[in-house]
């Protein structure tokens, strides 16, 4: 298990080391000098220089990347191009904001996928079951900003319940912060939800199938009974699977969801940064971005370890 551990997590830092590399090289090819979109097109050439110097961006790619990297690591973001304020402090306080949304978002996708996949795979040769794949497989079709949209429309706009859009931290009014995010979190909810309906019900059919279950059931325990006692820990194992990576789809997700709902996530930073063409603050978040899916990634592996024992006692 030490061994499996060790390894999991060897893979997670060179895997967000070439990240990092990749991240870097894909923003230095890009068009325009951070130096002359923030003096404008009337700078002089001496005017230009002097900010490179500033902003460190007349040194050798190599040196530019160990610095940033190296910041990484340690904390230390930069400075932004365009606002010259610390990048750090800025991706903290958002990166609260899109956790909460993100993991509101896959809680309720949970709460709707485990017990409708559960259901419609025990009663897959019932009316009611094929209903809930047919509603699961529309779902799959309609993405995030469409039902949040939509969800806008229905409780807002007509029955006129819950906020169309903002944010109030917590901290100010926990009531009103858990009305503005109850519509972002259902359009993400909602629809991963759906997703993951799809697998659950493949994954406990697969298991429903397995002889184990059925000598469970040759010894007395009904349908529910040996699903529940047998079957749920082994369906489980791939479903992780793919509730890591709808993780990481919430977490990209969220970035049109918080421009649609106006909340100040990371998306809403990232897009902010590429509209003011503030390279290095869109860098870094990026960065953040993509080491969330490798920690996520990270997390899946250990989960598979906790409920496997074949990977706990394999040397």
């Amino acid at each position: 298990m030490i061994l499996y551990l060790l390894r999991r997590l060897a893979v997670f830092v060179l895997s967000t080391a070439v990240a990092g590399v990749l991240v870097f090289a894909f923003m230095a090819v890009l068009p325009g000098d951070p130096a002359e979109v923030a003096l404008g097109v009337n700078a002089t050439p001496e005017a230009v220089a002097a900010l490179r110097e500033q902003f460190g961006t007349d040194r050798p790619a190599i040196t530019q990347f160990f610095d940033w990297f190296g910041g990484l690591v340690t904390g230390d973001f930069g400075t932004s191009y365009v606002t010259s304020s610390p990048i750090g402090p800025q991706i903290g306080d958002r990166l609260g904001v899109t956790a909460v949304l993100v993991l509101g978002g896959m809680l309720i996708a949970l709460i709707i996928a485990v017990p409708a996949g559960t259901f419609a795979a025990v009663h897959h040769r019932n009316p009611l079951g094929a209903v809930i794949s047919a509603f699961s497989q529309v779902g799959i079709a309609v993405p995030a900003f469409l039902a949040g949209i939509l969800l806008v429309f229905v409780f807002a706009v007509q029955a006129q319940v819950l906020p169309s859009g903002g944010y109030v931290p917590i901290a100010d009014d926990p009531v009103e912060w858990l009305r503005g995010l109850l519509l972002p979190w259902l359009s993400l909810g909602l629809v991963q939800g759906a997703v993951l309906t799809r697998y659950v019900r493949s994954a406990v059919l697969d298991v429903m199938r397995e002889d184990y279950l059925r000598t469970a059931r040759a010894k007395g325990r009904g349908r529910m009974g040996a699903l529940w006692r047998h079957g749920l820990r082994n369906a489980s194992i791939p479903v992780i699977t793919v509730l890591g990576l709808q993780l990481a789809t919430l977490l990209i997700g969220a970035v049109v969801v918080e421009r649609v709902f106006v909340i100040p996530g990371l998306g809403d930073l990232l897009l902010n940064g590429v509209a003011g063409r503030d390279l290095l603050l869109v860098q870094c978040v990026v960065m953040v971005l993509v080491v969330a899916v490798l920690l996520i990634n990270l997390l899946v592996d250990l989960a598979y370890a906790a409920l496997d024992p074949r990977l706990r006692g394999a040397r």
